[in-house]
């Protein structure tokens, strides 16, 4: 920890004083007084406590500008003052202090609100640091993350840039990140941008769909093959795994892969090496992964779809990307970002969005998120004429305005509302494909196979004609 040069430094410097009160949560009582003396002589007022109980009081009766927590306290875990937190005062940034061995702990918490996490031992000077840019007038979150080299990522909801802020925080590592949201939430894009971030971002980024390769091709794809392995194998041919050497491999629908591919994708995990189909040498995979899933991996794993243990391997770092009706308030320059970029793709002059043509958008459910939103704007923009896009443009194109917000149902009553309006898309997506179920999925804005296990479910299949 890096204290002495600090405080005796602070301690000769003019100062001129700064506005915030910081609430300080930890219980060890000397790093406690070192974290209050250096933010107090940076001007900032400091008030303290040693546990959960004393946290959570002085959070009802007092305002503070910035809550710091430990998140091992005697009588709970710091979790708990965020939430209290959150509760009591939900525009106050959290961060908390974590341990070796916690970052697991500290990432739910990001997910749960917090805007930040310091590991320990704490470096002072990052504390100021942080401090000063969470505390005052702080400029606000940019609409549009862009990283060179990768594609753009557009919205400054609390939850999306909680996960991009765990992005910028596990790029340069070579941690194994898994990335799950449902489909069309953006999880290659965060991939990319990943990529793009880490040192390994002179490499190759080598993308591979698992739900859209066939399961008696996957292994010879990711793995490669060696000459006469099977017949027709006239060559030696190197798969995705080798293909990514020096950068990064990104497995998306990692929850299709069948339990013996998953074998082998652990070993990697584990070891950094596999063997190619047919093949007797070991290989060394020098590659990142980065995992991303629609699907809920705990689920499979209890249910015995998926291995426990290449589970924990892949979840090292978590990051939840929230489904569009999630941030609504995103729609609008989201909408306005797409628009320009489809103009400027396919060529067309650019258009503006009308006022009621993007309250219609933002009041939207978009089962398919963000890919759903770019599909309707790109075929209306197409199709327009006028130099503004209105809501009668988007009209056809649109199942109805969905207001916003919780309906007024029994849980029971809200989950049977939910299945039938999941039913009535995927009628709808294979009526107006012909019961093309490829294009269906892609129209939901999901993967061909998962498409395939909700008609089986639902005892669509042959819905409305019979189609492979």
């Amino acid at each position: 920890m890096k204290t002495t040069d600090y405080t005796e430094g602070a301690a000769n410097r003019s100062k001129r004083p700064l506005e915030g009160n910081v609430f300080i949560v930890e219980d060890r009582g000397s790093l406690r007084r070192l974290m209050s003396k250096a933010l107090t002589l940076e001007g900032y007022g400091v008030a303290t406590a040693a546990d959960v109980g004393e946290a959570v009081r002085r959070l009802e009766e007092e305002a503070f500008d910035l809550v710091l927590t430990d998140l091992k306290l005697p009588d709970g875990s710091g979790l708990e003052v965020l939430r209290a937190s959150r509760e009591h005062q939900p525009e106050v940034p959290v961060v908390v202090l974590t341990a070796f061995g916690t970052i697991a702990t500290a990432v739910e918490a990001m997910r749960l609100g917090a805007v930040d996490f310091l590991e320990k031992p704490l470096e002072i000077d990052e504390l100021v640091a942080l401090a000063r840019s969470l505390v005052g007038d702080t400029p606000p979150e940019p609409v549009v993350f862009e990283v060179p080299g990768a594609p753009p990522i557009v919205g400054r909801h609390p939850k999306m840039a909680a996960a991009l802020h765990l992005l910028r925080k596990v790029a340069p590592t070579e941690s194994t990140v898994l990335v799950s949201g449902e489909s069309g939430t953006g999880k290659e894009l965060f991939a990319r941008a990943l990529h793009a971030l880490s040192p390994r971002s002179g490499g190759p980024l080598v993308a591979v769909n698992c739900a859209a390769i066939p399961e008696t091709l996957m292994e010879n794809e990711l793995f490669g093959h060696e000459k006469g392995a099977f017949t027709g194998a006239a060559k030696r041919q190197p798969g995705r795994f080798e293909l990514a050497a020096g950068g990064t491999i990104f497995l998306d629908e990692i929850g299709e892969l069948r339990p013996e591919v998953q074998g082998k994708v652990l070993r990697i995990l584990e070891e950094r090496t596999f063997e190619r189909v047919g093949g007797g040498r070991p290989l060394r995979a020098d590659v990142r992964v980065v995992a991303a899933t629609n699907r809920e991996l705990e689920e499979m794993v209890a249910r015995g779809e998926f291995r426990q243990d290449l589970f924990y391997r892949l979840d090292v770092f978590p990051i939840s990307l929230p489904p569009l009706r999630q941030r609504r308030e995103d729609i609008p320059d989201l909408a306005r970002h797409l628009s320009d970029r489809i103009c400027e793709r396919l060529r067309l002059p650019p258009r503006e969005l009308a006022t009621e043509a993007v309250r219609l958008l933002a009041a939207q459910d978009w089962p398919g998120n963000v890919r759903q939103l770019a599909n309707v704007l790109e075929r209306c923009l197409i199709l327009s004429e006028r130099t503004m896009l209105e809501a009668r443009d988007l009209d056809p194109h649109l199942g109805g305005p969905r207001q916003a917000g919780p309906r007024p149902a029994g849980p029971r009553d809200a989950e049977e509302d939910d299945d039938q309006a999941e039913e009535s898309r995927i009628r709808e997506a294979l009526l107006a494909t012909g019961g093309d179920k490829r294009q269906a999925a892609d129209r939901l804005g999901t993967s061909y196979r998962t498409l395939q296990r909700k008609i089986r479910a639902l005892d669509l299949e042959g819905f409305p004609k019979y189609r492979r």
